[in-house]
């Protein structure tokens, strides 16, 4: 794991780019426990809705519960989504009670769950689920040895499983930032090896093969490529299940929407993606979009209070009450992600108050390694002990892609607000886990 790339001294952002009750919310956040996040559950939704309505009406959208699984979260996005795409049985639950508090009940809305991985103990639950709640579950199966789990697990529970077989294509027509498609690893069946996957599925009780999952790449911005890829997806399904007698209803091309995170980055051209999407023909097939940081990526803030600032050889260093122990994702993505400075307005009159002007930082946590930096060397106006700085673009990958357990300081709680111009609404606020004590 590598530092984040230095930002050379490029400046800070301003602060009117963080939405005045987020910085609220911030403040109190920093003033205890001292760092956390803030989500804006309406403004998932909206990104949600807004991301169906340039799709064609054969499209259907679920949310990645992996990216944000915050119940908050989930069920404002109930309302928005076709369903959601879950990775443990934690998520699955999560996500149908989302819908069934949302919707009425668990039976209108699909979960697909998904994993290189599943162990007979989660496809035992998911088929429980199906048999005791009439959850609509679907498994996305990774291998020919998770066929027989799945059967297994179905008959079991005296049910049927939905099933997509996960491809793993030997050459997709698009990259991202990660790459799970078109190169050797864990995920899916190796393309020459369908053949052999689909005659086992066709001989084996307790599982409904429904159709196809191809999930290549992640944090794509060329909706162009984009495109072309589900337009490949779609051509390749139908080809393969003509081939071996499929009955073909469901494709799920997965999720790989990108957002920029970085000044100068390029934004994913939704209206360019719905309008080449609507010059394919209707597929008479459930086409299945999985996107998790497009969603929620701009609906969520990281903040953490300044516990102290030094200087060191020349260089300066903004030390926070928190880190990759909370935020993990500039770090291990290798990006550059950029904060706004909040001035504290409080500070003990006994203490003194180290501080920079016109000065380059880097932010590290409070964790014992070197490894614990969010930024390097961005250029602040001003930053003193007690200020508080505030990520955006972090609702996704934040909080559930830490390590928490590091040290075992106390976790990062997660808060709620409205960022439009509404009547203030209640908080929704949840408590992390203890510190344990020894």
């Amino acid at each position: 794991m590598e530092p984040p790339r230095s930002f050379e001294n490029a400046p800070a952002l301003p602060v009117d780019r963080i939405p005045e009750r987020v910085r609220e919310a911030a403040r109190a956040l920093a003033a205890s426990p001292g760092s956390g996040y803030v989500y804006d559950p309406s403004l998932a939704a909206d990104r949600a809705r807004t991301l169906r309505a340039a799709l064609p009406d054969w499209a259907r959208v679920y949310f990645a519960a992996k990216s944000n699984g915050f119940t908050p979260v989930l069920a404002r996005l109930a309302e928005a989504v076709d369903g959601f795409e879950a990775a443990s049985l934690h998520e699955a639950h999560a996500c149908l009670a989302a819908l069934e508090e949302r919707r009425g009940g668990p039976r209108s809305g699909r979960i697909a769950v998904s994993g290189p991985g599943k162990t007979p103990e989660l496809l035992s639950g998911l088929a429980w689920l199906r048999a005791r709640e009439g959850a609509d579950v679907v498994v996305n199966a990774e291998s020919e040895l998770e066929l027989h789990r799945i059967s297994a697990a179905a008959r079991e529970a005296g049910t049927v499983l939905p099933v997509t077989l996960r491809v793993n294509p030997e050459r997709v027509p698009v990259s991202g930032a990660l790459v799970m498609g078109g190169t050797p690893g864990p995920f899916g069946v190796p393309e020459p090896m369908v053949p052999s996957a689909l005659r086992a599925a066709a001989l084996l009780p307790g599982l409904d093969l429904v159709g196809f999952h191809v999930h290549a790449v992640s944090g794509n911005t060329d909706a162009v490529a984009h495109a072309a890829y589900v337009r490949w997806c779609l051509e390749w399904a139908r080809s393969t299940a003509r081939a071996h007698d499929v009955d073909l209803r469901v494709v799920d091309v997965g999720g790989g929407l990108g957002v920029p995170f970085e000044e100068g980055d390029a934004s994913f051209d939704l209206e360019a993606f719905g309008a080449a999407l609507a010059e394919l023909d209707d597929p008479g097939v459930e086409v299945v979009f999985e996107p998790g940081r497009w969603i929620a990526a701009p609906t969520g803030w990281y903040v953490a209070r300044v516990t102290d600032v030094k200087s060191s050889y020349g260089d300066h260093f903004a030390v926070v009450r928190g880190g990759i122990n909370h935020f993990q994702l500039p770090t291990s993505w290798e990006i550059r992600h950029n904060f706004a400075v909040l001035p504290g307005h409080t500070w003990p009159a006994a203490l003194p108050r180290p501080g920079v002007t016109d000065a380059a930082v880097t932010v590290s946590g409070e964790l014992c390694t070197p490894e614990d930096v969010l930024a390097r060397d961005v250029r602040v106006e001003s930053v003193r002990a007690g200020d508080v700085l505030v990520f955006p673009n972090a609702g996704a990958y934040g909080h559930e892609f830490a390590m928490p357990a590091f040290l075992a300081h106390p976790g990062a709680p997660r808060v709620t607000v409205t960022t439009r111009e509404a009547p203030a609404t209640a908080v929704a606020r949840d408590t992390p886990h203890p510190t344990p004590l020894t």
